[in-house]
Parts: structure tokens; C-alpha cells; sequence
């Protein structure tokens, strides 16, 4: 019983950092490149300025948002398993 506990919290921490470490490196390199590619237009043509910034605002938001979620799902599964009560309350039903 304690290995399957350790084996299903080992491996929830292993996952949690999985999603906040690919979360965290997936909206750096997204805002990278909006934001070199918002630069690249603003001197292109700097007439769209005001229509572009709010743009580039808005999927600065969604990318963030994106890492949030995916924060706060980690922290769900790191702090209120529910895999780890499903699985013990499995394995107290098994036959001895």
C-alpha cells in the first residue's frame, strides 16, 4: 500500500513540474516571437500602431492565460490528488 501511495506521488511530481516547466517554456518562446514579429511590423508600418498593440496585448493575455492554466492544474494534482484517492480507495476493496 505505501509503495503504490509513494509510486502515484512520485510520479504526480514528476508530471506537475512536466506541466509547469513545458507551460512556462511554451509561453516564453511564444511571446519571443510575438513580440519580435510585433517589432518587425511596427517598422514596417508604423501607421498600425495603435491596432497592432492592442492585438499584441490581447494574445500577450491569452498566452499568459494559457500558462496559468496549466499552473493551476499542476498545483490541483500536487496538493488535492484525486488519483491517489481513487487508487486507495480501489485498492482497500481488493481481496486480501
Amino acid at each position: 500500500m505505501e509503495q503504490l501511495i509513494s509510486l502515484i506521488q512520485a510520479n504526480t511530481a514528476i508530471a506537475a513540474g512536466l506541466m509547469i516547466g513545458l507551460g512556462a517554456l511554451g509561453a516564453c518562446i511564444g511571446m519571443g516571437v510575438m513580440g519580435s514579429k510585433y517589432l518587425e511590423s511596427m517598422a514596417r508600418q508604423p501607421e498600425l500602431n495603435p491596432m497592432l498593440t492592442g492585438r499584441m496585448f490581447l494574445l500577450v493575455g491569452l498566452i499568459d492565460a494559457d500558462f496559468f492554466i496549466s499552473l493551476a492544474i499542476a498545483m490541483f494534482f500536487a496538493f488535492a490528488n484525486p488519483l491517489l484517492t481513487t487508487a486507495l480507495a480501489h485498492a482497500a476493496a481488493l481481496p486480501h
